[in-house]
């Protein structure tokens, strides 16, 4: 069976059901487990003191708001390419969600850089780029909105994801780009001398396994009212017609 068929609307919304399910109650699980670890059972940084621990939900906010715009671009690619509906509601549904994911980036950012620096914002790399990547979310969502053709609107969002993965990349890596700014280096690398200390390290891998299952869950909830949304109106549409 090609991996095409899973796609198909009917198939997609058989499959999906269970896999959503799982998916929320692991991010649950999850959350539940690594934020309690994270908040409670860790202690204060020598430098950063109690502060630290808002990482728990900055450092797993970042990475799913730079990840969301991935998968967005995969999906709108598919869908130029292929011309399968699913991708291109699959992308749609995701960019609220990444947005949401970059909003409490900046605010867990912004108060966990006040301590820190002196400020709740300064016009670094990486923080600079994250607002950019936050106003192309924006933009995408305002253009699926404005355009009344699903279509017309899909290739136009897509072409949107493409240039805004630019700004996706550059919030992943402006630190390496730019030595200068405040903001500190990658809290997880394959460099153990550059990760967080093992104490902070674990129950941060347990929160961004929970924001990963509830992405995954979230988007799968919003495609398939997506592909709901579209059949009710082709539904309306044939009615009106006849």
């Amino acid at each position: 069976m090609s991996i095409w068929e899973y796609a198909n609307p009917k198939r997609f919304m058989d499959w999906t059901a269970p896999v959503m399910r799982v998916a929320f109650a692991v991010a649950a699980a999850c959350l539940v487990v690594g934020l309690i670890w994270g908040f409670f059972f860790t202690p204060d940084e020598a430098r950063q003191g109690a502060t630290v621990k808002i990482i728990y939900l900055h450092v797993p906010s970042a990475l799913m708001a730079i990840n969301a715009w991935f998968m967005m671009l995969v999906t709108s690619l598919v869908w130029l390419v292929r011309r399968h509906h699913v991708s291109a509601l699959a992308a749609r549904a995701a960019a609220p969600i990444g947005m949401a994911m970059t909003v409490i980036a900046l605010i867990t950012g912004a108060i966990w850089g006040s301590p820190m620096w002196g400020t709740y914002w300064a016009w670094d790399p990486r923080l600079t780029s994250f607002l950019i990547l936050f106003l192309f979310y924006l933009g995408y969502i305002a253009l699926w909105a404005a355009i009344e053709d699903p279509d017309t609107a899909a290739d136009l969002t897509s072409v949107l994801c493409l240039v805004g993965s630019v700004f996706a990349i550059l919030s992943r890596y402006a630190v390496n780009f730019w030595n200068q700014g405040l903001h500190q280096g990658a809290s997880l690398s394959l460099d153990k001398e550059e990760n967080v200390a093992d104490v902070f390290y674990l129950p941060l891998l347990v929160c961004i396994a929970g924001f990963v299952a509830l992405f995954v869950a979230l988007v799968l909830l919003r495609t398939r009212t997506e592909i709901r949304a579209r059949r009710t109106a082709a539904l309306i549409a044939r009615s009106q017609r006849a």
